[in-house]
């Protein structure tokens, strides 16, 4: 008897135990859950500016050309810098061999075209142009023996031309498109070396890049013959047709350094004289 009492009280107490821990068990409390991370209240930094890319023939001096650091300088490139700080945008200019020029425009390689480059109606068809920034026309450049006095007078020589210029059009018109007699170049400058190698009689080109490589290079002995049958030219900044926003940047830019008078002040920088009252306006 004593032994079954002493089981049943060992078995009760048991159970109490374990009921006790099952009810403790139950009442036990998750873990709160980690507090989420506050949000950042810094400001997302603002997106870069754009950055326009600027399409330039640096075989062209003054208005464009490569310093000995191979740094492109010159008229053009000054001019636009100008325009770029007083419009508030950001520019980089980046060598563009001539030939391919506007198809690197058409295709949004390029943003903007500095290139002396004139406007036309042709080209007006494909671009859009600034305000014109420079007057020019063609000038010829010949030995100073030479005889020639007129444009008539290149129609039986040999004439050199940078390809695809308004020098080359003209010298086209005159002696035909497919003459023989048109030697054409990659540069104005390598046309005029080849004047000086007696390979061609005369060149035809723009008055700013001829005026400067026959001042620069004295022992060439050139000289320069004007006629009223050029039609005068006037260069214009070019962008992509219908890129009105940038257009507006660019000619608010231009009207501001042509009526600070930086304009004024590079002009006679690099040609020694001031502008001509009708590109200042």
């Amino acid at each position: 008897m004593t032994h079954s009492r002493t089981t049943r009280r060992f078995l009760k107490t048991s159970s109490l135990l374990i009921a006790g821990l099952v009810l403790a068990a139950c009442g036990k409390q998750e873990a709160p859950a980690p507090a989420a991370p506050a949000a950042s209240t810094a400001a997302a930094p603002p997106p870069a500016a754009k950055v326009y890319v600027v399409g330039t023939d640096a075989a062209y001096a003054p208005f464009e050309s490569q310093n000995e650091k191979g740094e492109i300088v010159g008229f053009d490139i000054d001019v636009v810098s100008a325009v770029a700080k007083k419009a508030g945008i950001e520019v980089k200019f980046v060598n563009t061999p001539w030939e391919g020029i506007f198809n690197n425009l058409t295709q949004g390689d390029r943003d903007l075209l500095v290139s002396a480059i004139t406007i036309t109606d042709e080209r007006k068809q494909t671009m859009d142009f600034s305000a014109p920034y420079f007057d020019a026309q063609q000038l010829i450049a010949v030995k100073a023996t030479s005889k020639i006095t007129r444009f008539d007078d290149l129609k039986k020589l040999k004439v050199g031309v940078q390809t695809g210029t308004t020098g080359d059009e003209v010298v086209s018109k005159l002696l035909g498109k497919t003459s023989t007699s048109i030697k054409r170049f990659e540069s104005t400058p390598l046309a005029l070396k080849e004047l000086e190698a007696s390979g061609v009689d005369a060149v035809v080109a723009d008055n700013g890049v001829v005026i400067h490589y026959v001042t620069n290079n004295a022992g060439a002995t050139f000289k320069t013959v004007s006629d009223t049958a050029f039609t005068p030219e006037q260069y214009g900044l070019a962008v992509n047709k219908g890129n009105v926003e940038l257009l507006e940047k660019v000619n608010k830019g231009l009207a501001d350094i042509k009526a600070d008078g930086t304009y004024a002040k590079i002009y006679a920088q690099y040609f020694g004289a001031a502008p001509a009252a009708a590109v200042v306006k």
